[in-house]
């Protein structure tokens, strides 16, 4: 099954002006990133927007990130308060050249954390051969997965890793230690800690900007230069905060308009970044290059 590890990028998704997906420059946006040393991609995931985008949109995004990811793997965001429900959405999905679906926790209802093993554990059992990767993110779902239930979470097949927002260190270097599941930062601020402490890498939105130096600090550290992957770290870590200072995917898809490779649109009810937000955007960009 495929490893996962290293810097995977979270697509945005790009809207022409008529607010439809615009293919060519999903495309051509995924091609430069693989080019640029990402390892690995996540269709219609938060940052692209996928709440706002409709079955059949979520099915062509994904063939284009596949057509386009010149062999990386691609994880394909699924999510949903029913399990029956997204154990369709994996089948269906399936069908295409998957490395594996990222599931966060059901959100707005709240289970007990037997209910999230319930919920994984037919998930998973849809999504076979294909991996799941657990998005734990309590801040969105309204839930916690607690360090037991992610460790039961490790026992269920086709479960490999998590993209951790969790926001809990312990737990962090708990699972991290425990090395059943591949454990990738989520919070982008979060990378070089979680590297530093044995994770397998991250899915970070920053890494659409930059991505050779996102990749160079991941190579870094696993070649044990820890001056090097500081130096990039510290670098980085303006522009990361930048582009968080608003709701994702905002000040990202700002700057990458500015540099021509995306139109600006967002799907409400997100909203454009305020302008001060898209100069510190700019400004970290330029001090990082």
């Amino acid at each position: 099954m495929q490893a996962f590890s290293g810097i995977w990028v979270p697509v945005i998704t790009p809207f022409a002006a008529d607010g439809a997906v615009d293919h060519v420059r999903l495309g051509a946006l995924v091609g430069e990133l693989a080019q640029a040393g990402i390892h690995g991609f996540v269709a219609c995931g938060t940052t692209g927007e996928a709440a706002m985008l409709g079955d059949d949109e979520q099915a062509a995004v994904l063939q284009t990130v596949l057509a386009a990811a010149g062999g990386r793997p691609v994880l394909m965001g699924v999510s949903g308060i029913a399990p029956r429900e997204v154990a369709a959405q994996c089948r269906r999905f399936g069908e295409q050249p998957v490395a594996g679906f990222l599931v966060p926790a059901p959100n707005y209802v709240r289970p007990s954390q037997a209910g999230i093993v319930d919920f994984f554990r037919e998930v998973a059992s849809a999504a076979a051969p294909h991996a799941v990767v657990v998005y734990d993110i309590p801040y969105r779902t309204g839930v916690e997965i607690s360090l037991e239930t992610m460790r039961t979470l490790a026992t269920i097949p086709g479960v490999r890793g998590l993209k951790d927002c969790g926001g809990d260190a312990r737990k962090t270097q708990a699972l991290i230690a425990d090395g059943r599941l591949a454990v990738l930062a989520g919070e982008d601020h979060h990378i070089f800690t979680t590297l530093c402490q044995g994770g397998q890498g991250a899915i970070a939105a920053s890494a659409h900007l930059h991505p050779q130096h996102f990749a160079a600090m991941f190579d870094a550290l696993q070649a044990g230069d820890l001056a090097r992957a500081r130096q990039l770290h510290h670098a980085l870590a303006p522009l990361v905060a930048s582009l968080f200072a608003e709701p994702n995917p905002a000040p990202l898809k700002a700057r990458l308009a500015e540099l021509g490779r995306i139109g600006p649109g967002l799907r409400a009810p997100m909203r454009p970044a305020g302008a001060d937000t898209v100069q510190a955007v700019r400004e970290a960009w330029l001090r990082s290059a």
